[in-house]
């Protein structure tokens, strides 16, 4: 039997839930050795829901040396400095998307992690819902032929209410709008899947519908590595909330991966389906009830740890959205095409 990893959660607000059932169904790999928050609130409804120890000191996690990994649930403004703190007594890091809330906090991340020879994953989990998976390997295995194409749409709904939050929706706290915070999940899986965007021409707007410091719509035409092209769009605006779409058109046929339902059509003729049972709601909600990628992601973290080597959502390749998001924004600013950089 190897032993048990033991891990801390650290911030217990709604992005935790989804990690503590998939924690609690790793219990034969892993013990949640504490759970942090300072909100005296939260401790109380998390505890009523998880039989883990909560706890306000942070001193007592950084120092317990029994706790080899951390899963960091906190505002994307908080980041860096956790990250820093507990990367250097060689904890390995699972962090909730973004990585921070600009690409020059975000890279600073990634080099603490890699200076302190830790593991560094980005809750990116809609790479492992099996719709995205099994698009990834008939892409990988050339079945669908050379993308000449792609297109992706997140046409989500929050209400005002969800802004009016402390700092929702604001640049010092959560680094951006719509395409930093609910957007990078479907940008993130484009990506993944259509290569590596060269060039973006784009708009941002922020609707009437919210008032809001920062994005609740953004569209692009983007221009693949590959060469194909395709429109991207996402919004905060559409009432009530649809399930977010990544069209991928191949030389040898079309893909749609629509929430967690992909269908194929083949130039010859053949179909295939993935189909999961469980619908998503994060297009009329903020947190899903949904959490089989999280588990599926979190197993993958575990297995990078043993493995000595960096998860398949690493840090560094989770740059590759913040410099899609950035060429976005930086394009509608100049209203002029801008290339999308590329980690080093």
């Amino acid at each position: 039997m190897k032993p048990k990893h033991r891990i801390a959660l650290i911030g217990l607000g709604g992005a935790a839930v989804p990690h503590a059932r998939s924690l609690a169904d790793l219990r034969a790999r892993v013990e949640v050795a504490a759970a942090y928050t300072r909100s005296e609130g939260r401790a109380k409804e998390f505890a009523s829901s998880f039989a883990f120890p909560v706890t306000n000191n942070l001193d007592l996690i950084e120092k317990d040396r029994s706790i080899n990994c951390v899963l960091i649930a906190t505002p994307p403004n908080t980041h860096l400095d956790l990250v820093e703190r507990f990367a250097r007594v060689g904890k390995n890091i699972l962090l909730e998307k973004p990585i921070e809330t600009t690409a020059a906090r975000a890279e600073a991340v990634v080099e603490v992690c890699s200076r302190h020879n830790v593991a560094l994953g980005v809750v990116l989990q809609h790479r492992f819902r099996s719709g995205a998976l099994r698009l990834m390997t008939l892409l990988q295995s050339n079945e669908l032929g050379k993308v000449v194409g792609a297109n992706a749409s997140v046409p989500w709904w929050r209400p005002q209410s969800y802004y009016n939050e402390l700092g929702r929706g604001t640049l010092s706290r959560d680094g951006g709008g719509v395409l930093i915070t609910q957007a990078i999940h479907t940008l993130d899986l484009f990506i993944r899947l259509a290569g590596n965007v060269a060039e973006v021409m784009a708009y941002i707007d922020t609707t009437s519908i919210h008032n809001m410091e920062t994005e609740d719509s953004a569209v692009a035409v983007v221009r693949l590595e590959s060469g194909g092209i395709g429109p991207l769009s996402a919004t905060t605006a559409a009432y009530p909330g649809h399930k977010e779409s990544i069209e991928i058109i191949g030389q040898g046929g079309t893909a749609r991966l629509q929430g967690r339902f992909l269908k194929v059509w083949f130039h010859d003729g053949r179909e295939l389906e993935v189909c999961e049972p469980i619908a998503s709601e994060a297009g009329s909600k903020a947190t899903s009830i949904c959490y089989e990628e999280h588990y599926a992601l979190l197993a993958e973290f575990f297995d990078a740890v043993e493995q000595h080597r960096q998860p398949a959502n690493s840090g560094r390749d989770a740059l590759r959205v913040h410099y899609l998001i950035d060429a976005i924004l930086a394009s509608s600013r100049l209203h002029a095409p801008v290339e999308v950089r590329k980690p080093v």
